[in-house]
Parts: structure tokens; C-alpha cells; sequence
């Protein structure tokens, strides 16, 4: 092998151990603590709430929950929202990093404030239900997206 071959090797040995380096020079390797991990799950947690409260609504506008159980199972989901953003708040004071990512803390008048928006916002694109199967489509869809039904 001659000293050419030898250096060409060297130098793409060099340029591709920089190139798998590179996303530890960025940053990307940064350990996450347990807080920040629980922060994360809390975080999750609201959004799977938020989506439980909406559906709650939504099936109870379309008669599958009785009267008498739904004002119970509302304030229910709308306690475990609040004690889920009461613990935010404690972890996001603990931890200012996650804070600056979760946004704003956010009271229970706040919370229905955003749930009737979200309400509001999904009213607007809900156009009823496919003839065949019967799933709920949009109105900008053209075809059911679980039975591939024409919606003409």
C-alpha cells in the first residue's frame, strides 16, 4: 500500500468519527434527571386529560352518557387536571429549565377557557359521520378514512 492510500484512509477514518461526534458537541447527549422525566409525564398526562374532558363532551352531545353520570365524571377529570397542574407548577418552580418549556401555569377558569376553544376549533371541521360505516369524518375529506367510502 503506498503512503497515499495510508493518509486517504486516515483522513475519512478522521472526517467520519467527527460526523458521529458531532451530535455530542451539540448537546444532544445532555442527561435528563428524574424531575425533568416526571415533568414530562405530568405534561403528557394534561394533554391526555384535556382529550378525555373533550370526548366526555363530545359523547355526552351524542346521548352515549347518561345525565346523572356525566356531571360526576366531569368534575372528576376536571379535579385530576387541576392536581395535574398543581403538581406542574411545583416541579416546573424546582426546575427552571422545564419551566420555560411548559409555558404559562394555568388556574381552573383557564383550563375550561382552553377546553371551550379546543371545542370550538374541532365544532368547525367535525361534518358527521361516513353512510357505511358509521366513524366521524371532516368536512374537508373526501373519502372515509376508515372505510375509504366516496363522501361526495
Amino acid at each position: 500500500m503506498d503512503i497515499v492510500a495510508i493518509f486517504l484512509t486516515l483522513a475519512i477514518l478522521i472526517l467520519v468519527g467527527a460526523y458521529l461526534y458531532a451530535p455530542f458537541l451539540r448537546g444532544y447527549g445532555q442527561r435528563v434527571t428524574q424531575e425533568e422525566r416526571a415533568l414530562s409525564a405530568l405534561l403528557a398526562e394534561r394533554e391526555r386529560t384535556l382529550d378525555s374532558l373533550q370526548e366526555l363532551d363530545f359523547d355526552f352531545k351524542l346521548g352515549k352518557i347518561p345525565e346523572g353520570e356525566y356531571p360526576a365524571q366531569r368534575l372528576s377529570l376536571l379535579q385530576k387536571g387541576a392536581e395535574i397542574l398543581r403538581q406542574i407548577d411545583e416541579l416546573s418552580a424546582e426546575h427552571p429549565r422545564e419551566a420555560a418549556k411548559t409555558g404559562r401555569k394555568f388556574t381552573d377558569e383557564q383550563l375550561e377557557a382552553m377546553l371551550s376553544k379546543r371545542r370550538a376549533e374541532r365544532k368547525g371541521k367535525f361534518d358527521g359521520f361516513c353512510p357505511k360505516c358509521g366513524k366521524p369524518v371532516m368536512a374537508e375529506d373526501r373519502f372515509c378514512p376508515a372505510c375509504g367510502k366516496a363522501l361526495v
